[in-house]
C-alpha cells in the first residue's frame, strides 16, 4: 500500500524572488530533482524547468538567456526554449521545418510555478497541472502588508535531512540553549507546556499558553510557522519557515520574519547585516548538533525505533512526537528518494570539517542577493582604502619639507583612519560572509 502523503503534489517555495538573478539561469535541487530557474525577457515572472536539455541531457542551468529572443539557450548545442518549454531553435537542423514537425518531442520539461508573497513557488508533478492551479500556496496570513506587517526573507542550504530540519523547528525548547545570547538565554529557560490542538494528514497545530501565547502550525510538507502574540497590545511576531527536502542528508530553509511593530528599526537595518549577525548565527547554533544527532539516530534506527532511541518525557517534546508519528503514519517514515532514482545509505557520513559544515558562502551568501552585493562592496572598498593609503604615503614622502606638516599630516591622519577601516573590513566583516565557527562552550 503506497504512502498516503504525496510529496510531489504540493507547492514548494524555492527562493525569495529578490535573490534570483533575472539575467542568468539558477540551478536548484528539490526532492532530488535538479531544476533550473530562469526569467524570460518578455515575462514578469520566473520559470522552472527540469535541468536537462532534451537533446543530450546537458544542464540548462549552464545555459544563458539569449539577448535577441529572450529564450533559454542550452550552452552545449544552442537549442532554445521559450517560457512554456517549447523548442524554438535547433541550430543543427538541416530542414527549417524540423523544429515545427517534432515540437512535442523536443520540449524541455516545464513545471507549474508562480510568484506569491515575494517567493517563487514550484509544483513538481507535471501531470497534475490542474490540481496545482486549484491548490493554494501554503502562505502565512501574517505576510500581508495590508494588515500592517513588515517582513524580511532568508534562505540557506543545510547539511542535514528534511525530517531533522522539521523536527528541530518544531522544538521551541532548544532555543534558550542552542541559541544562547542570540535568540534566548539558558539562565531563563522554563518548562514549555505544549498542547496539540489538531493533527491530520494535512495539518498539525499546537499551542503554548503564557505571556507570549504562541500557535505553532505545521502544514506538510514544508510550512512550519510560529505565530506569537504579545498580550493585549496587538503586537504580533511571526516565524514562517519553509522546510525544503533537497537530497538525502540535505535540506534548505526559506524563512520569512513578519511583525507589526518596530517598523522603523526594520526599515533602517540592512538585510545583509541582519543575515550575518542574526539569521546565519541562529542556524549555525543548530548545525553541528543536528548533523551529529542525525548520524547517531540513523545508526540507532538500524536496530530500534526513534521511539526508544529518543527519550521524550516532557510536554515540550509533544510536537516532535506528533511530527514523528505523522511521518510514520502517512509517509512510512521516509521520503520518496527511490521515486527519483536516489538510493539512501543506512547511515550518513559524519563530516568533522567544521568549515564545510558551517560554510556560509556556499550555503547562503552565493544565494542571497543582499549578501552577495554587500560582499562585493566590502571587497571593492578595501581596494580603494588600501590604494589611498599607498598613494598617500608615497605622495607625502615626495612632498617638500614645508608642506609635510601643514598638508602631509592631515593626509596621513586620514590615510591611517582608512587603514584602520581596511583592517576592520578585512579581518572582521569580510569573513562573516564565508565562515564563522560556532562553539557553544564559548558562549
Amino acid at each position: 500500500m503506497p504512502p498516503e502523503f504525496n510529496f510531489f503534489q504540493h507547492w514548494y517555495p524555492l527562493s525569495p524572488v529578490e535573490d534570483l538573478d533575472p539575467k542568468r539561469p539558477t540551478p536548484v535541487t528539490l526532492l532530488g530533482l535538479r531544476l533550473v530557474i530562469w526569467k524570460p525577457s518578455s515575462s514578469e515572472t520566473y520559470r522552472a524547468f527540469l535541468d536537462q536539455c532534451p537533446h543530450r541531457l546537458a544542464p540548462l542551468s549552464e545555459g544563458r538567456v539569449d539577448e535577441k529572443t529572450g529564450n533559454l539557450m542550452c550552452s552545449y548545442h544552442g537549442w532554445q526554449f521559450d517560457e512554456q518549454g517549447t523548442c524554438t531553435k535547433v541550430p543543427q537542423a538541416e530542414n527549417p521545418q524540423l523544429v515545427a514537425n517534432q515540437q512535442k518531442n523536443l520540449c524541455a520539461i516545464a513545471l507549474p510555478c508562480c510568484q506569491e508573497n515575494d517567493l517563487l513557488w514550484v509544483w513538481l508533478d507535471t501531470n497534475s497541472a490542474e490540481l496545482a492551479a486549484a491548490t493554494p500556496r501554503p502562505i502565512s496570513p501574517k505576510v500581508d502588508a495590508s494588515k500592517g506587517f513588515v517582513w524580511s526573507s532568508f534562505v540557506r542550504d543545510l547539511d542535514y535531512d528534511w525530517q531533522t530540519l522539521v523536527e528541530n523547528v518544531a522544538d521551541p525548547s532548544h532555543v534558550p540553549f542552542a541559541h544562547h545570547g542570540i535568540q534566548g538565554n539558558r539562565e531563563r529557560a522554563t518548562p514549555i507546556l505544549l498542547k496539540i490542538e489538531q493533527s491530520t494528514l494535512n495539518l498539525i497545530e499546537a499551542t503554548t499558553p503564557g505571556r507570549f501565547s504562541t500557535t505553532i502550525t505545521f502544514e506538510p510538507p514544508c510550512r512550519l510557522e510560529y505565530a506569537i502574540s504579545f498580550g493585549d497590545k496587538g503586537k504580533e511576531l511571526g516565524l514562517v519557515t519553509y522546510c525544503i527536502p533537497v537530497a538525502p542528508g540535505k535540506s534548505r530553509i526559506v524563512a520569512q520574519f513578519p511583525r507589526n511593530f518596530a517598523k522603523t528599526v526594520f526599515q533602517l537595518t540592512p538585510r545583509w547585516w541582519d543575515h550575518i549577525n542574526n539569521r546565519n548565527l541562529v542556524l549555525e547554533g543548530d548545525m553541528i548538533l543536528l548533523q551529529q544527532q542525525e548520524y547517531f539516530l540513523q545508526q540507532r534506527q538500524q536496530v530500534e525505533s526513534w521511539k526508544t532511541a529518543y527519550k521524550l518525557p516532557t510536554s515540550a517534546d509533544r510536537l516532535v512526537i506528533e511530527f514523528r508519528n505523522w511521518f510514520d503514519k502517512y509517509c512510512e517514515g521516509k521520503l520518496p528518494w527511490r521515486e527519483v532514482g536516489l538510493s539512501t545509505p543506512d547511515t550518513r557520513k559524519l563530516n568533522d570539517n567544521r568549515e564545510e559544515v558551517l560554510d556560509r558562502y556556499k550555503q547562503h551568501t552565493q544565494h542571497c542577493s543582499s549578501c552577495r552585493g554587500a560582499l562585493k562592496r566590502v571587497q571593492r572598498l578595501q581596494k580603494v582604502l588600501l590604494g589611498y593609503f599607498v598613494l598617500t604615503i608615497s605622495g607625502v614622502a615626495l612632498m617638500p619639507d614645508a608642506l609635510r606638516l601643514s598638508l602631509g599630516l592631515p593626509l596621513m591622519t586620514v590615510a591611517l583612519l582608512g587603514l584602520a577601516a581596511f583592517t576592520w573590513l578585512k579581518i572582521w566583516l569580510e569573513p562573516r560572509f564565508y565562515f564563522v565557527d560556532y562553539i557553544h562552550a564559548e558562549r
